[in-house]
């Protein structure tokens, strides 16, 4: 399985690098990993509705290049469906058995994900109702990949 980690920013902060650093080298047994970063859009604090929604445009865009269409793309988004760590193995797992394989996660900026890149989106999928830092949810996502390679290999590390 390929997948890619597709997302709005650098990550800064070095607690959240060295849990990218250690979840990717976890999941290298498991699947072919690959990270895309595309610049965040400044977005001071008093933005108008409109000027939000050109700043998600404006990042949406950059997301949207960096997919192909052969591509399964998962969005985070916080109205998406909500899995427990078995059923997104499942998923996963049943991903790759109809052919769908090559799998972009997509995380967005601090605003959210453009519309466009929702209506691209073959699916959405929330971790909570709550908002998360995207440094941190990079590392959220990343440990709930490899718990369920974990799980579909019925290996010790989900209970």
């Amino acid at each position: 399985m390929h997948l890619t980690i597709l997302s709005v920013g650098k990550i800064k902060e070095k607690y959240a690098k060295q849990g990218v650093d250690e979840y990717a080298k976890r999941l290298s047994r498991y699947c072919q990993l690959q990270f895309i970063e595309v610049p965040d859009e400044k977005a001071p604090e008093n933005l108008s509705p409109a000027e939000e929604e050109q700043v998600k445009q404006r990042e949406g865009e950059q997301l949207l290049k960096k997919i192909s269409d052969h591509q399964h793309v998962i969005a985070l988004a916080i109205d998406g469906k909500q899995h427990s760590s078995e059923e997104l193995a499942h998923h996963l797992h049943q991903l790759g058995l109809t052919g769908k394989s090559n799998v972009v996660f997509i995380i967005g900026g601090s605003l959210g994900l453009a519309e466009a890149v929702l209506k691209r989106a073959n699916e959405k999928i929330s971790f909570s109702p709550m908002t998360f830092p995207h440094q941190l949810m990079k590392v959220l996502l990343l440990e709930q990949i490899y718990r369920a390679f974990r799980i579909n290999r019925n290996e010790p590390y989900h209970k």
